[in-house]
């Protein structure tokens, strides 16, 4: 897959999963979504580049020499970037959400 169509499957599943969410909030999240896809597109670039190189550069003959690759540090970010976002746009999803019976409530 290339990192568009990767991309637009990301964007249309986010799309997917807000479309019942009301208007108000789904603007308010708009540009998250669009970051979350390309995180997540660029992100699968980066890890096929990773998967060819690893994590790390390991010196051929001495070992204790390492040298990260700076693909995989972007990556790294980038993941904690994803989480973030989705972490938001998950409390927006659970926002208006009402729980039902809560066992706490007994002992009110």
């Amino acid at each position: 897959m290339s990192k568009k169509e990767i991309f637009e499957k990301e964007l249309e599943k986010l799309k997917e999963i807000f479309q019942d969410v009301e208007i108000s909030k789904k603007k308010l999240v708009e540009g998250l979504i669009d970051d979350a896809a390309f995180l997540k597109a660029e992100n699968y670039v980066l890890k096929q580049s990773i998967d060819k190189t690893g994590m790390v550069k390991v010196h051929p003959t001495l070992p204790e020499i390492q040298k990260p690759i700076e693909g995989a540090r972007q990556y790294l970010k980038n993941i904690n970037s994803y989480a973030a976002v989705i972490k938001t746009l998950n409390g927006v999803l659970n926002k208006g959400l009402v729980e039902d019976d809560d066992e706490l409530d007994e002992f009110e």
